[in-house]
């Protein structure tokens, strides 16, 4: 569904200095073959977020002001697709079901919904496969909607691929735009367990998060601008100093805003393979290998109900996988 082109380069113009980077691709876009057919603005704001643009050899952001002669080196990315087939085989379980929102829970190794590198199987596969939405209101939630927006009918929000747990999904859209507002308000409640390593303790997380400059795919408190990111942290129990178990309460809801903020206290979440790295200790490591993802769930979502103003909260106990894994952490303990 996706393909990457040949990198190429732009020198900016005397004319272009003091624009913003995406402003002055996406008008170059529209004279420059290079770019492919029908590249958007907002596909160009993709491709700088996912670390395909670079300026001076280095990744930067859409609002970049551009200086003459720089020189912006590009990596095209064809279109993604903007339909979903329907697939019944892909795996979640139905919690909750009412006319206007579903609460799901999502197994780890399942994407939320289709992205670069993700284009079958996801949630939103099996959404529509299980016929969890009508016809007229995926109409209604695509309708004029971005091109990425139409591949994820009724998601307000997500949890990474190796993360399980529950979500919340609209099933229209006028609860949709409710819900996204309770999300802006962070009047949504969200509660995560991880096992850690290294022994931590309880503490609040108030940092700034923005995408780190050296890899796209990871986030940084580090950085001098960036929207405000807050965890709280209570522990649940301790595994000698080896290991913690903690559990995560979220005050705002940035991307990966738990696996930066324990990362960068020292105590990384267990076998995370972006912000981790394998355990000194062999034990810890043969649990880490043996589980093969992040111990993190989403195992509380609480929320006002958009339409009937009733208080729904759901709680989901740890998976399989992280109950063995909790079992030989007090072993080793």
């Amino acid at each position: 569904m996706t393909a990457i082109g040949d990198r190429f380069v732009v020198t900016v113009t005397k004319v272009e200095q003091g624009e913003r980077l995406d402003r002055v691709l996406s008008k170059r876009a529209k004279v420059d073959a290079r770019f492919g057919e029908g590249v958007t603005r907002s596909a160009i704001q993709k491709w700088i977020g996912e670390g395909l643009v670079t300026v001076g050899e280095k990744a930067t952001s859409a609002d970049h002001k551009v200086h003459e002669n720089e020189e912006i080196a590009i990596v095209p990315r064809g279109g993604e697709t903007s339909t979903v087939v329907p697939d019944a085989s892909v795996p979640f379980a139905v919690l909750h079901e009412d006319n206007d929102l579903i609460v799901v829970s999502k197994p780890a190794g399942v994407v939320v919904h289709p992205a670069r590198g993700h284009y079958e199987k996801t949630l939103v596969h099996g959404l529509l496969g299980r016929g969890l939405f009508r016809k007229e209101d995926v109409e209604a939630m695509t309708e004029g909607a971005s091109e990425g927006d139409q591949l994820r009918p009724g998601i307000v929000h997500r949890i990474d691929m190796d993360t399980s747990g529950l979500l919340v999904v609209a099933r229209n859209a006028v609860t949709r735009e409710a819900l996204k507002i309770l999300f802006q308000a962070h009047d949504i409640e969200r509660v995560y367990d991880a096992f850690v390593v290294g022994r931590a303790e309880a503490r609040t997380y108030r940092t700034l998060h923005g995408r780190h400059s050296n890899d796209r795919l990871r986030y940084t408190s580090k950085v001098r601008e960036g929207k405000v990111a807050v965890t709280h942290v209570e522990v649940v129990e301790h595994f000698g100093d080896v290991a913690t178990h903690v559990r995560c309460r979220l005050e705002t809801g940035r991307t990966h805003q738990i696996r930066m903020h324990l990362a960068e206290a020292g105590t990384p979440i267990l076998a995370d393979k972006l912000y981790g790295k394998k355990p000194r200790d062999p034990h810890l490591a043969a649990i880490a290998d043996a589980l093969g993802r992040q111990a993190l769930h989403a195992g509380v979502i609480g929320f006002r109900h958009p339409r009937s103003g009733n208080v729904l909260r759901f709680e989901e106990t740890l998976p399989l996988d992280l109950s063995v894994a909790l079992a030989a952490l007090r072993k080793l303990a």
